[in-house]
C-alpha cells in the first residue's frame, strides 16, 4: 500500500499524540521534502519541531521527479499530490478543501485526518469522542455536520455492538 501525506494530517495527529496511528493502519507512509520542511518550519508548533528532527523509520521523505504546474497550492500540498500521481499511491492524506478536490479531480483517493481517526476507532484503537473533543482544542476545523455525522455512526457502532457481541 502506498500511502501520501501533506503536511496537516501530521501535524494534527502529533498535537494530540496520535501520530503512532499511521503505521499502524498504513505501514509507511511517504512525504515529499515540501511536507519535511513545513514540519520542521519555524512556524510549526514546537512538538511538531521536536518530532520532526528525528522522523521515524516509517516515514519515508521522496522527491517527487514531476510536479503538477496546473496545481495551484502551495508547495507542500502540490508535492503531495504530484508524488500521489507518480507512485500510483492508493491513498493521500489531505486535510484542506481545496487540495482535496485538486487530488480528487487528479483521480487519487483522499482520506484526512477525521478519517484517520474514524478507522482508529473502528479499530478499537481510540475513543472517537475523545480524540475529536481533543483534536478540536487546535485549530483543526472541519464542518460540523460531518463531525456529527462521524459521532453518530460511532454512536451507532457501539450501540450495536452491545447488542450484538462477538
Amino acid at each position: 500500500m502506498i500511502v501520501i501525506s501533506d503536511t496537516t494530517p501530521i501535524n494534527y495527529l502529533v498535537l494530540i499524540g496520535q501520530i503512532d496511528l499511521l503505521p499502524r493502519l498504513f505501514g509507511r507512509v511517504l512525504v515529499p521534502p515540501a511536507v519535511l520542511d513545513e514540519l520542521q518550519s519555524h512556524g510549526s508548533p514546537e512538538a511538531l519541531q521536536a518530532w520532526s528532527i528525528a522522523i521515524p523509520t516509517w516515514l519515508e521523505v521522496r522527491t517527487p521527479s514531476y510536479i503538477d504546474a496546473t496545481i495551484r497550492l502551495g508547495r507542500g500540498e502540490v508535492e503531495a499530490i504530484s508524488l500521489a500521481r507518480e507512485l500510483r499511491a492508493n491513498e493521500v492524506l489531505i486535510d484542506d478543501l481545496k487540495a482535496r478536490k485538486a487530488a480528487m479531480v487528479r483521480g487519487l483517493k483522499v482520506t484526512g485526518t477525521l478519517l484517520v481517526l474514524d478507522r482508529a476507532a473502528r479499530a478499537g484503537w481510540v475513543d472517537l469522542p475523545s480524540i475529536l473533543q481533543q483534536l478540536m482544542t487546535t485549530n483543526f476545523r472541519a464542518p460540523a455536520a460531518l463531525v456529527r455525522h462521524l459521532l453518530a455512526e460511532d454512536a451507532r457502532r457501539k450501540q450495536q455492538s452491545k447488542q450484538h457481541p462477538t
